[in-house]
């Protein structure tokens, strides 16, 4: 299938910050191509049910569900076979799944659990996606990261969140924050763009449903939020912010330091 419609991939795309985002996108023009990632096919399926039903209406563009878990290689493989002989490139890859780990366990269980997702897994499908990456006109991958992971930001005793818990968490966010940077660094060779993306504190299935809860009680924000700033990542309309400034792109506007 040759298109001419931009080719958007995003991991974790069947709750939370991903499938807000695949809505948004459908909505805001019929110039893309959506595929919603998800760990499985019922998932991704069960998805795409669920915003047909309420959004049947109002999307523009179409969307495909994929298994890719970031953690298997081969569903990482199979979307790289699927990308080539359907459309022959990707043009976005938004790299939002994610976990923390909230039930209790041995530190080194938590450490490989929260690692293998939110590192391991990101640079693995960054890395076999480059290929295709490569034969888009105008390549970006944007890593949805953290603020919790700014080195900066928690050494700061006026860091207003500066107490939140979750060691582990932050050090799998700093280590996305350096990909990020290394990847930036790396692309620019060959003219891809790349940017690690706070979403600030909003309400997603990240922490189960108790921790969904927690957030909306807490007054986190609707993951809508960060969906439309991606959005507008896209669209060109935060260009100097995204991809030149040094720092990680807040959802409101900015950057925080490394």
């Amino acid at each position: 299938m040759s298109t001419d419609k931009t080719i958007v991939l995003v991991t974790g795309a069947n709750s939370g910050i991903g499938l807000e985002t695949i809505i948004a996108l459908s909505k805001s023009s019929p110039n893309y191509h959506l595929l919603l990632g998800a760990r499985s096919l019922d998932k991704g399926n069960a998805a795409l049910a669920q915003i047909q039903s309420i959004h049947n209406n109002q999307l523009l563009s179409s969307i495909t569900p994929i298994q890719i878990d970031v953690t298997s290689l081969p569903t990482i493989e199979s979307t790289k076979t699927y990308l080539a002989s359907t459309f022959g490139r990707l043009d976005v890859l938004i790299q939002n799944a994610g976990v923390i780990v909230t039930h209790p366990c041995h530190t080194l269980k938590n450490l490989r659990t929260t690692f293998e997702t939110n590192v391991f897994g990101a640079k693995v499908v960054t890395d076999e996606l480059t290929p295709l990456l490569q034969k888009s006109t105008n390549a970006r991958v944007i890593y949805v990261s953290s603020e919790q992971g700014s080195i900066t930001l928690r050494l700061d005793p006026e860091y207003p969140y500066k107490d939140v818990p979750g060691t582990e968490y932050k050090m799998s966010k700093a280590a996305l924050n350096m990909l990020a940077a290394c990847h930036r660094y790396d692309f620019r060779k060959w003219g891809g763009k790349v940017t690690s993306f706070n979403p600030g504190w909003c309400v997603t299935n990240l922490t189960g449903e108790t921790g969904r809860k927690m957030r909306i009680e807490g007054g986190a924000r609707s993951a809508e939020d960060p969906a439309k700033a991606l959005v507008a990542i896209l669209e060109g309309k935060r260009d100097k912010e995204a991809w030149e400034d040094s720092g990680i792109l807040d959802l409101d506007a900015g950057v925080h330091p490394w």
